[in-house]
């Protein structure tokens, strides 16, 4: 049977109630978690941490443009296929004129399911015990999702061209998470077969348990400074705001530095390339540090 207990989060990873209520629920009654919110908010990182806390195998989709259900399912490999159909040709040639020597393959064309090369479900339903991620589903064609839903309803995939059914119970449903970023909506009745939490942008409070769980270590002033400045920077309305990921990689690039003079770094919007992503809103910061000598002070709090 899969496992149920309820995950709180672990060292590195801090899961707010309400998500881990959903996940807890999504794994009891054998759904998936469907999870939507702002880049960078911590979505992908939940089966993650959750797998290598538990010590259990994660098999992880990344969608993309052009993904369909052959790619994360199973496909039939009839490239192998026809050239071992070949080498059985050529064998019983080699036969009929009396040699001996004989290509080989750990093969047989006879079994269709030598050719199947299963995609990340396949594997995941295989493994009851396990995690299934789905990454950024809002990025694939507008089918793929739809095809989805009898895998999801029955819990079942049928393999290609061998026929070989993998099913699971509701009970050893694989722990599966899908993440989106609401580029584009999902179709009702794919959201209908999960449980749904969205994720709010986590405050300036919790933010700082977030970074205190990644840096432990990092002194308190600096992280106080490297806050405000994260948080008024999101204020600005600009084209993309920066995410959890982003302060946690500039903190990290401060945490090699002296506090005092990390500060000063950070005030000073020094290697503000982590937090800001376009030119446009690198030209507006950049405006404002002319305009307000006391960019990085104390007045945004």
């Amino acid at each position: 049977m899969a496992e149920t207990t309820h995950w709180k989060g672990s060292d590195k990873y801090l899961c707010d109630p309400e998500l881990a209520q959903a996940f807890h629920m999504a794994r009891t009654l054998g759904m998936p978690l469907l999870i939507e919110g702002e880049p960078g908010t911590g979505k992908t990182e939940l089966p993650i941490h959750y797998a290598k806390d538990r010590g259990l195998d994660i098999e992880v989709y990344p969608v993309g443009s052009k993904s369909n259900v052959e790619q994360f399912v199973a496909r039939f490999d009839h490239v192998k296929y026809l050239r071992d159909s070949q080498i059985e040709i050529l064998n019983a040639q080699r036969e009929e004129k009396g040699l001996e020597a004989r290509m080989t393959s750990d093969r047989n064309p006879e079994n269709l399911g030598d050719y199947v090369v299963k995609g990340p479900a396949a594997i995941a339903y295989s493994k009851p015990n396990s995690v299934l991620l789905i990454d950024e589903i809002d990025k694939a064609p507008r089918e793929f999702p739809n095809d989805l839903l009898y895998a999801l309803s029955h819990r079942k995939f049928i393999m290609p061209e061998s026929g070989e059914v993998i099913e699971v119970s509701e009970e050893d449903m694989p722990a599966i998470v899908i993440t989106s970023n609401r580029e584009q909506e999902l179709p009702t009745a794919f959201k209908g077969r999960c449980i749904y939490h969205y994720i709010d942008f986590p405050d300036k409070e919790v933010m700082e348990k977030i970074v205190g769980k990644h840096h432990p270590g990092l002194d308190e002033q600096v992280v106080k400074v490297a806050l405000d400045v994260f948080y008024h920077l999101r204020r600005l309305g600009l084209e993309r705001s920066p995410t959890t990921r982003e302060i946690l990689n500039w903190l990290k690039y401060m945490s090699d530095v002296a506090p005092k003079e990390a500060v000063k770094k950070i005030e000073g919007l020094e290697g503000i390339g982590a937090l800001i992503k376009t030119q446009t809103d690198m030209e507006r910061v950049n405006r404002m540090i002319g305009a307000d000598n006391n960019f990085g002070g104390p007045s945004w709090n």
